[in-house]
């Protein structure tokens, strides 16, 4: 677990699964690639496979032994729906989570499927947000694949945004948060692309984030639009 986490959105991460395997167009320039593979060559134990997936059970009660109450971003070093991940392991990341009920979880996947054939095996919390990513129109359909499950609060990572949503639609949707590609190869965004999911954020009530322009140099992009800074979210992330 580490805390501090430089990723906008959250506070920390919890990583009991780490590696995987490249399914879609938003994977091409994977950040967690280059970071396993940075973490193997620093000698960290948990990455001595580098992005090959690993289960690591000795971090599963991790969260139950961290008190203080955390925004938690759960396997931002994988994906927990990959097609390895045991599903037992799946169940009892769950109950973790259920049992440390003063953390707030963010769960992400792009593979949809696996998440709405599992999703009445699971206990759906109030403190789980389930998302999605979605890169371009291409995958659009993992939207509707979250809108069937079980989850409480359902949030978009639009990130990176590689191409234009017409037809996004927000019905149940909690939270959107988007963003542009960073680092090596970086991919542009079109401002206009946003600008579009911002008006319909406003239009249907949906808190909207605006993580990154993203680029090669990500800080100096930064992430402000229209001279505004939008870091919206959703009640049960906002409510002490």
């Amino acid at each position: 677990m580490s805390q501090n986490s430089a990723i906008e959105w959250t506070e920390s991460t919890w990583n009991p699964v780490t590696g995987c395997t490249k399914i879609s167009d938003g994977c091409f320039n994977c950040y967690a690639a280059r970071m396993a593979h940075r973490l193997k060559a620093m000698g960290s134990a948990h990455y001595k496979n580098g992005f090959k997936l690993t289960v690591h059970r000795d971090s599963l009660a991790l969260p139950l032994n961290w008190k203080k109450p955390q925004i938690i971003f759960v396997n931002s070093m994988s994906d927990l729906f990959h097609k390895d991940v045991p599903s037992a392991f799946i169940q009892d990341m769950f109950a973790v989570m259920k049992n440390a009920y003063w953390h707030k979880f963010q769960i992400l996947t792009k593979r949809s499927e696996r998440l709405l054939c599992m999703s009445k095996e699971l206990t759906w919390a109030d403190n789980i947000l389930m998302g999605v990513t979605i890169e371009n129109e291409k995958h659009l359909y993992r939207l509707a694949h979250l809108k069937k499950t079980g989850a409480k609060t359902k949030f978009l990572s639009l990130e990176p945004l590689i191409g234009p949503l017409p037809n996004l639609t927000l019905k149940g949707i909690n939270w959107v948060i988007v963003g542009g590609e960073s680092g090596p190869g970086a991919r542009p965004i079109e401002k206009a692309w946003v600008d579009s999911i911002n008006n319909k954020c406003f239009k249907n009530k949906v808190p909207f984030f605006f993580k990154q322009w993203g680029g090669i140099n990500k800080k100096k992009a930064g992430r402000s639009l229209d001279g505004k800074t939008y870091s919206q979210k959703p009640e049960v992330l906002t409510v002490p």
